[in-house]
């Protein structure tokens, strides 16, 4: 119990002091670029919040300098309207949200089971549809159009006729298949810029801001769907099947879109939330990190001969890099403490622990039992995850010794993503085709 409490009061100066450092800092960095629009721009981004009380705190001593009037104009006004975008775009977001719920129920309209329908088919209901929204309002070329909706009906035709089995190729091929979508949807995301890895940064954070955003609309519609289940009831009209097989079933089909709207239309929205969530959740993951592998030791858990609690911690592993990637990208561009490049340091390192087990263990039981394509998915995977693991490690201490800036993380990260997305074509096209030849499996 002392322990603990000795823990919270260290942690609690610590973050008092870098509390007043970063104001101290705030303030006389404002002083010293006046007169420099970019800079100032960048110190907002960096903490918007803390550039706000700062600024006000020292408006009376600047007031009359053009730029300290323009940032005293924005930071004072306050607007309540939500930009709803003019007809013509939500004519467009309706027409994508109405393909959307067709998709997702065009196998009660074709006669197709459910299962096999949506185990296959869940990415082309979502990444078509956002590809043509940014593929719009990013004015892609035609010719990019027609070549990426020929790929998604290559890879729609492919997936729905591959063999009507349960092997471990098929569904191996189904769970990567809306990896290989996602890639096709940042095409027209980052579409014909120059500065293709700050693009990709930037469609990363997009997509932490689609899974706040989208969460945020599924509780909306949840607490909506309950409240209206429960109106019926008490007419005694249950109409819980119907409602979630048809209205829960397209609302959560055209979530995405309109997440995606929002997101582009006010980023306002999200855009103070999301740097909050991955400020919040990067601590905590690195302590739940280091307690859970302490905790393994204890529990005399074994990931070389337990093949279920193998699968959970490499679900782990995925979920902590996605955090990692998720604070890089919120990071990007913006001035970030030493203490949070140190926890992302930190972060780095625990999951290299983490996936150094899960690999040894993959390994182990290939030694011990052979290739299949399971482990082999598996041993891909984790060997792709540790090479930028590192990679990105190399570039934090690099940053904590002042060699390079913050951005180096996001290029690092931004430029592996292609790796990534070539394993998932192998697997998906590459494993399936192998077995059906008796090749390897």
């Amino acid at each position: 119990m002392n322990i603990c409490v000795l823990l919270k009061n260290l942690l609690r100066i610590i973050k008092n002091n870098n509390f007043k450092f970063m104001e101290s800092t705030m303030k006389e960095e404002i002083l010293k670029h006046l007169d420099d629009a970019k800079d100032l721009e960048r110190l907002y981004r960096s903490d918007g919040s803390l550039f706000k009380r700062e600024f006000m705190a020292i408006y009376s001593g600047i007031e009359g300098n053009p730029l300290a009037e323009f940032w005293h104009e924005r930071l004072t006004y306050e607007s309540e309207l939500i930009n709803k975008g003019n007809k013509k775009e939500l004519f467009i977001v309706v027409l994508l949200a109405l393909v959307a719920g067709l998709i997702v129920k065009l196998n009660a309209i074709l006669g197709i089971d459910e299962e096999v329908y949506l185990t296959r088919n869940i990415g082309f209901v979502v990444f078509p549809v956002l590809f043509a929204y940014f593929a719009w309002i990013n004015k892609l070329p035609l010719k990019k159009i027609i070549m990426a909706g020929a790929v998604f009906v290559i890879c729609a035709v492919y997936i729905n006729f591959l063999p009507n089995n349960q092997s471990d190729t098929i569904i191996l091929a189904c769970i990567h298949m809306p990896l290989l979508l996602w890639a096709l949807l940042s095409l027209a995301f980052v579409a014909d810029t120059e500065d293709r890895n700050t693009q990709r940064l930037a469609y990363l954070k997009y997509n932490g801001d689609l899974v706040v955003m989208s969460t945020l609309l599924i509780i909306a519609g949840m607490i909506l769907s309950l409240v209206t289940v429960g109106l019926f009831e008490l007419l005694g009209m249950r109409i819980e099947d119907f409602y979630m097989g048809n209205i829960g079933r397209v609302g959560f089909a055209i979530t995405p879109i309109v997440a995606t709207y929002l997101i582009q239309r006010n980023p306002q929205l999200v855009g103070k939330v999301s740097p909050v969530i991955a400020r919040i959740f990067s601590p905590l993951v690195l302590i739940m990190l280091i307690v859970y592998l302490i905790a393994i030791v204890y529990s005399g858990k074994d990931p070389y001969n337990d093949r279920a609690f193998l699968l959970i911690f490499n679900a782990l592993l995925i979920g902590v890099l996605a955090v990692i990637y998720f604070s890089v990208s919120e990071s990007s561009g913006t001035a970030v403490s030493k203490l949070r490049i140190w926890i992302l340091f930190l972060l780095s390192i625990v999951t290299i622990i983490v996936n150094g087990i899960a690999l040894s263990a993959i390994l182990f039981r290939i030694s011990e039992w052979g290739f299949t394509p399971n482990r082999t998915a598996v041993l891909g995977a984790n060997t792709l995850v540790l090479v930028n693991l590192i990679l990105v490690a190399v570039q934090l201490v690099k940053v904590i010794a002042g060699k390079v800036n913050p951005d180096k993380v996001g290029i690092v990260i931004s430029r592996y993503i292609p790796v990534y997305i070539i394993w998932a074509t192998i697997v998906t096209f590459g494993f399936p085709l192998l077995s059906q030849l008796g090749i390897g499996f």
